[in-house]
């Protein structure tokens, strides 16, 4: 198809060029539709098509344009080219894009249908498919609007393709980057105490743990981590919830100020602490040390 379009191209800004390069173009164009063909019935197909046919459906198609080639080039035989071969070549692309879209029946009636979601090879294959109808409708309508729009059509369809390339590329590089960052279960041990030290470092200078709302994105953000990796690092490498972990620095905090200010209630204390509800910090304070707040200070004292 390149190779048509390169044809197209050139005849259109040198009307002079060399009839050879014409053949060459309209030669090309009888490859199109056998190679959409093949194309999408290797992908359609459960059952891997069998390479001697199809080499053998090619050989058969280069040895017939490598044979009408030789016995009637264009350049002798201009008349017969525009009058014959090349509605006979366009009838013969219209006929492998027939039986294109026969091969993707299921995958129309997919797109046509509300409940069904087409996968990116299914999409990547219909736009293939319109793509090539709609190159071979630009040329076969070239008489009404102008040549250079089978070139042009095939621009648009090609930069499209790209997108698509560039976004299947995109998504697989992500996921792939994902899977290989997190191919292993356990973060390994210099990376678990840096983290650490980021981790500790930033609650106990920003005091985080005070804040009752703390989530895990909101610490993640703020030791410029993503989310994922901190609850790795936690459920897979320190064997706690977020919860524990940030209430493991709570009860520290609630310790400190029992022995400290033991003339604090302790209201005041859980409520210092970040815990929104007194019956939520006496109940972790008794898991985390098993024993009540009230009997911690009477052990300081």
């Amino acid at each position: 198809m390149s190779t048509r379009i390169w044809k197209s191209l050139f005849f259109y800004f040198n009307p002079e060029l060399s009839k050879t390069y014409l053949q060459i173009g309209l030669s090309a164009c009888f490859l199109i539709g056998p190679f959409l063909y093949f194309y999408i019935k290797s992908k359609v197909s459960e059952t891997k098509a069998s390479n001697s046919f199809l080499n053998l459906h090619l050989l058969l198609i280069i040895i017939v344009i490598l044979g009408v080639g030789i016995l009637y080039p264009y350049k002798y035989y201009i008349e017969l080219w525009v009058d014959y071969f090349y509605y006979i070549i366009n009838i013969q692309w219209l006929i492998y894009i027939i039986l294109s879209a026969f091969l993707l029946n299921t995958v129309c009636k997919k797109l046509l249908s509300k409940s069904k979601r087409l996968n990116y090879d299914e999409v990547w294959l219909v736009s293939i498919f319109f793509g090539v109808l709609v190159i071979w409708i630009a040329y076969n309508t070239a008489s009404y609007t102008s040549y250079i729009v089978g070139a042009l059509s095939f621009s648009f369809i090609f930069y499209l393709t790209g997108l698509l390339i560039y976004y299947k590329r995109k998504k697989e590089f992500v996921v792939s980057k994902k899977k290989e960052k997190y191919a292993n279960s356990i973060i390994d041990d210099a990376e678990v105490e840096q983290l650490l030290e980021k981790i500790e470092f930033t609650l106990d200078n920003e005091k985080l743990y005070k804040n009752p709302n703390i989530t895990m994105p909101l610490l993640a953000k703020k030791i410029n981590i993503r989310p994922q990796l901190l609850s790795q690092l936690l459920n897979n490498n320190l064997n706690k919830s977020f919860s524990l972990f940030i209430n493991e620095y709570r009860i520290e905090e609630a310790k400190k100020l029992l022995r400290t200010k033991p003339h604090l209630k302790i209201e005041t204390i859980a409520e210092e602490c970040g815990y929104n509800s007194n019956s939520t910090f006496y109940a972790t304070f008794k898991k985390i040390t098993n024993t009540t707040p009230a009997k911690y200070v009477g052990k300081q004292t």
